[in-house]
Order: structure tokens, then sequence, then C-alpha cells
């Protein structure tokens, strides 16, 4: 069996009422969060959730945003500080990343976070998703917005699959298909197809008897067949080039004025050719610096 875009709709209602009774209760989704940030916090939290868990997300969000509350007081932040700030949660370009796109706010759109997608696109480190989420959740604009667990629900529910394929335009078509008319209800359905593939229709251990959509859902009725996993598989971060360059990064944070001679740094690393990548690879990407033998954080 195989549901469709016209048979999934059936369950949106019953979807929307879970998602008011079970949504988690996370700082983005607050009323006063929105007063007191607005796009720029909903941006924010966008590039910090970015291949991070939540619960990593939310105290570094809440010390992001005290410290730079909008886009302008970023930009007038120095690199060296914001990948400080930026702390361990990881992917530390995205730190970068979201210093540019501040300093594009400021100087392209009078400090104030556009609303279009194709404007979002164009600041750095803003993908589809990225762009669409914000534009959604921080404006309520009619868009479908499709995350990682987005896709996990679309292909079960509707293709009967137990894992989605790899991204595709399709995905956004998909979604956009189940979007109630109305703006705030779309905005609703949008969320809660990410938080029910948060939190029920996960990959290993799906809730199904709890899930709203599951009088629709095509991989119930087929008998949860396993399928091929098509999913992109990480590479382990023990003994990583990624564990390699958050030593170095850490070592940095930690150090007066956020400098140490080259030799030094993290000078007892089981792989010195390891060591000695992950320092080009950061002074390549604007994460570090060097200047006569000593590495330090970006000005």
């Amino acid at each position: 069996m195989r549901a469709t875009a016209e048979a999934l709709p059936e369950g949106i209602d019953d979807l929307i009422t879970w998602y008011q009774d079970n949504a988690r209760d996370l700082p983005w989704r607050r009323a006063d969060f929105h007063e007191r940030y607005g796009a720029w916090g909903v941006l924010v939290s966008e590039f910090m959730l970015q291949q991070t868990p939540v619960n990593r997300v939310i105290p570094h969000l809440a010390a992001w945003l005290d410290r730079w509350p909008t886009p302008a007081a970023l930009a007038a932040a120095s690199p060296a500080e914001v990948v400080h700030q930026w702390a361990s949660l990881g992917y530390p370009r995205r730190a970068l990343w979201l210093h540019g796109a501040a300093s594009r706010i400021v100087a392209e759109h009078e400090g104030q976070t556009p609303r279009d997608v194709d404007a979002l696109l164009a600041l750095p480190g803003i993908g589809d998703y990225t762009a669409r989420a914000v534009a959604v959740f921080a404006f309520g604009d009619h868009h479908p917005v499709v995350d990682t667990n987005t896709r996990r629900v679309l292909a079960r529910a509707m293709h009967g699959q137990a894992q989605p394929a790899p991204p595709s335009r399709r995905d956004l078509d998909d979604m956009r298909a189940l979007l109630p008319e109305d703006v705030g209800d779309s905005a609703i359905v949008n969320a809660a197809m990410m938080e029910l593939g948060a939190t029920l229709c996960t990959a290993r251990s799906p809730r199904c008897a709890s899930c709203p959509l599951a009088a629709q859902c095509a991989w119930r009725a087929a008998g949860y067949p396993a399928g091929e996993d098509r999913r992109r598989k990480q590479a382990a971060y023990e003994g990583s080039d990624r564990q390699t360059r958050g030593a170095i990064l850490r070592a940095l944070r930690g150090a007066v004025d956020h400098a140490l001679p080259a030799e030094l740094t993290i000078a007892d690393w089981p792989r010195p050719e390891q060591r000695e990548r992950a320092i080009d690879s950061l002074i390549a990407d604007g994460l570090i610096e060097a200047d006569e033998g000593m590495l330090r954080l970006p000005h």
C-alpha cells in the first residue's frame, strides 16, 4: 500500500491537535522570545540547530542572544569573540557565517533580518531549509519547511519507506501538498512534522501507537518494511580531523589573548601529521590565524 498526497491530509487536523497538546517547550517557540529578539532570534537558533541536538543548543543560544541581541551587535564583534562564544557547539564555521550574515543584514537590510526567501538565501551560511524556516517561523509566511525529521515522516507516512531517500525537490513538493491554505495552520503543520519526527517517528525506535498520522501511514499499512537505509553515514568523531580541529580551537579559546605558540598548541597530539593538517585547514577556513610562530583566533 502507498499513501498519496491526497490521502495523507485526512490526518492533518489530528496532527495539529497533537502538536498543540504535546509540543516541547522550546525557547524559540515562546512569545516572549519573539517579542525580545524577533526574526534575528529565530535566525540564530536555526544556525545553531544545524547538525546539533536541541539540548546542546539551548544554553548556547541564551548566552549568545544575551550578548548579541541584534544583528548590529554581532556585526560589531570581532571574529575572535564570535569563535570563542561558539564554544563547543561544533562545526565552528557556522559562527563565522553567522557573523558574516549579521554584517550583511546591517549593510544591506538596515539591520533588519529580511523576510524574503531569496534575500535570506543570499546571506552567508543560509541554505534552503534555514531560509524557509525563518520566513515561516519568524514571519508566518506560507512555505514548506523540510528538515531531516520531516523527510523521515514523509518517507514513511506518504511513501511507505522506512528511511528517506537522499534530499530532493520532491521533499518540498510533498510537504507543500500537505499544508493547509490558512497561513497560521500551515506554520503549525511545518513545526508539527518536525516535532513528530524528532519525538515519535524517530529513526530507530518509532512510537507508532502514539502517532497522530498512524491511520494514514503507508509504512504502517505495509507492515513496516525495512527497506534500504540510504542515509549518508557520518564519520566517527573519535580520532577524526574534526576532533583535532576542536582540540586546537579549545586550546586557543582558553589561552591568554586567545593565542599560543604553534609548537605548543596540542603538542602532545598522538598523530603529529593530523595536527598539522588540522592547523592548515583551520587557517584556510579563517577560524584561526598564524603569525610569527603564533596561532590565534581571528581578529
